[in-house]
């Protein structure tokens, strides 16, 4: 039976009740009766809510809610939402529980919880309808690609999205930011196009300015090409700290005057400062010698990132910089601004104003420095322009620390007073906190290789403790990359992106809590219930398709169970309310709700020594696949690669 079609999801729900649901449809255009199943219960409890109240079905519908634990129903119905008039809302909860007819298909008989009404499906309806949803889905369970069609373009069309991440600077530290940014923007991507947008991803590399003039005077002074040739990035790193110590006293020395309302013009126009400024006025010039030692150190530096971002299975459709911005769109920026009357010439500078144009707590910011450099806000504001031409974009999004809030602020208004704010309307910055402590264990020198090399060893290490267990692992190294990986990710994406977390291998690596390697071992061990049995993925799947009678007597008076289906029917709306709040956490909370659950169904419902024979056997591994094909698709939509074999992980548990 297909659930790929509202005819087909309609006769499918004929076997269980439900009569006529194609028509009740038509009445519901913001449900997503393909992609989410628990809409199919939001328009018939409307349906009904909608005769018993005489409320308008559309106010009922939007105030159905997914509660946020179990015991709390399926859906919930706030009651003061519907703006009843007569008894308080505690009094109408129980009249409407009441008067709410028996024997519905998909909902159990409602008790009322003082304001609110919360609802059950029934497990007949879960059997009957979950598995063979999902099944027919597999890894596009969860995804919607009615999100990203334009529907009105004249010929309808997926959006596109440009997202800017990681994006680190060339021959500089890859330090905690761009480990976050990294991370979490390869998520958004994963998840815009899980909903049918179509996704360019940008390395937007910090290639460009003075801070790359730095680093040329610290060539000539310290740079090495025996060091160079064998650990080229670092050696640059290095190069560029010595240098970067010696100028911190004139730098110091600059800003203290700048604070005090002096002139800093002398005291930059010698010593470092002074080198610094002539090498990239060399570059700006297009000096032929101080360009090819730009493009060599440039490089190098997208070589090894290349080479990282692929352990992490992150690839980019455009690596792209500052310095490839184009001369004729920065002076046609400036130009703009000039005949808008919000660019200034300041003490040799040029600058915007924003609180002379309302724009509080803005301040004022430099455009053009006085060696008539550019800065970062006008080539920003020129790439963007570039890249509206180049990708006809609907929407961009920036990934990038909440250390450039104010920053991203201040381009986006400097779109607006350039008068498009339509362009501005389209761009979007997604910040986060901070990585606390991983200087310190990772040393002044923070990439992101670095930080995997570590945490692969940590894990490396607990392997190597049973030393008979870890004969048995075929390529241990490979194993403890994945899992490693997968320890940074999760630890990264555990709390609100917002917030700032302390880098800690120990907690990270550990397979007790909530922790990447724990989530590895879940997907392993309900992997290994198919091989233990000896049953294909294909036959379950047909199984569930078209025994869903087998189902319900397997699962419908066994608790544990019943609640894994009705967690697995809700992961649609996860990833409908990751959308909304581009949280990882939102995806990584419910996988971790949905593997506890699972755990506690192992010793409840076993698949192999049951001599109940093949039907029983294919009923109850339905259940196991179907939880291990969710658990699957919510890891990869994290960036997350799903481990397989379940021996791997006897290791560190002890088994």
């Amino acid at each position: 039976m297909s659930t790929l079609t509202v005819t087909d999801l309609n006769s499918l729900l004929t076997t269980i009740g439900v009569i006529d649901f194609q028509s009740l449809c038509a009445d519901f255009p913001n449900a997503h009766t393909l992609s989410r199943p628990t809409d199919i219960y939001r328009v018939l409890l409307t349906t009904v809510l909608a005769k018993l109240t005489s409320c308008d079905a559309a106010l009922i519908y939007e105030s159905l809610e997914l509660p946020n634990a179990l015991p709390n129903g399926d859906l919930v119905l706030p009651v003061p939402r519907l703006r009843l008039k007569g008894p308080k809302p505690n009094v109408q909860a129980v009249k409407l529980a009441e008067s709410f007819p028996d024997n519905q298909p998909l909902f159990r008989h409602p008790i009322a919880s003082g304001i609110h009404l919360p609802f059950f499906f029934t497990p007949k309806s879960l059997s009957h309808l979950i598995l063979p949803y999902l099944f027919e889905r597999h890894e596009a369970y969860g995804r919607d690609l009615t999100m990203g069609l334009d529907s009105s373009a004249p010929t309808e069309r997926r959006k596109k999205i440009i997202i800017e991440f990681s994006s680190p600077n060339i021959a500089k530290e890859f330090h905690a930011g761009h480990l976050r940014s990294t991370i979490i923007g390869a998520y958004i991507a994963n998840l815009y196009e899980s909903m049918g947008w179509d996704v360019t991803k940008v390395n937007y590399l910090g290639d460009w300015g003075k801070q790359f003039g730095l680093l040329a005077v610290g060539w000539e002074r310290f740079g090495s090409e025996e060091l160079l040739a064998q650990e080229p990035l670092k050696h640059l790193l290095d190069v560029y700290a010595r240098i970067n110590a010696l100028f911190k006293p004139e730098e110091e020395e600059s800003k203290k005057a700048r604070a005090e309302g002096r002139d800093t013009s002398e005291i930059e126009s010698r010593g470092l400062y002074a080198e610094r400024n002539a090498y990239f006025r060399r570059m700006e010039t297009g000096d032929a010698d101080a360009i090819a030692l730009w493009q060599r150190f440039r490089d190098i530096s997208i070589d090894r990132y290349i080479a990282t971002y692929a352990r992490l299975s992150i690839d980019f459709d455009e690596y792209s910089g500052e310095s490839q911005v184009k001369s004729a769109t920065v002076d046609s920026v400036e130009s703009l601004l000039k005949e808008k009357g919000v660019y200034k010439e300041q003490d040799g500078s040029w600058i915007i104003d924003f609180e002379k144009y309302g724009f509080k707590g803005l301040g004022t910011a430099i455009v053009r420095g006085r060696t008539g450099s550019t800065t970062y806000l006008l080539r920003d504001v020129a790439a963007i322009l570039e890249r509206e031409v180049k990708y006809n974009f609907d929407k961009m999004i920036y990934v990038v620390s909440c250390e450039q809030d104010l920053y991203f602020k201040r381009v986006f208004r400097t779109l607006e007073l350039m008068g498009r704010s339509d362009l501005a309307d389209r761009l979007q910055h997604i910040n986060f906190g901070k990585v606390l402590g991983m200087s310190s264990r990772l040393g002044n020198v923070q990439l992101l290789g670095d930080i995997l090399d570590q945490t692969r060893d940590a894990m490396h290490e607990v392997m190597r403790r049973n030393t008979k267990k870890y004969a048995q692992v075929e390529d241990p190294e490979s194993v403890a990359e994945s899992v490693g990986i997968s320890a940074v990710m999760v630890q990264d994406m555990s709390g609100k992106r917002i917030n700032n977390y302390p880098f800690d291998i120990t907690r990270m690596t550990s397979f007790e809590g909530d922790t990447g390697p724990y989530l590895q071992y879940s997907h392993a061990r309900v992997n290994s219930i198919l091989r233990k049995a000896g049953l294909t993925r294909q036959e379950v799947a047909e199984h569930c398709l078209h025994s869903p009678t087998s189902m319900e007597e397997q699962f419908s008076d066994r608790p544990h169970c019943v609640n894994l289906l009705r967690l697995i029917a809700q992961y649609p709306d996860v990833t409908a309310a990751a959308m909304r709040n581009l949280e990882p956490s939102t995806i990584l909370t419910y996988l971790f709700r949905l593997t506890h659950q699972l755990s506690s169904c192992y010793d409840v419902v076993q698949v192999t020594g049951t001599n109940e024979g093949r039907e029983v056997m294919l009923s109850r591994a339905g259940i196991y696949e179907g939880a291990r094909q969710v658990l699957e698709n919510g890891m990869r939509l994290l960036g997350l690669t799903p481990v397989d074999r379940y021996v791997l992980f006897a290791i560190a548990l002890k088994q």
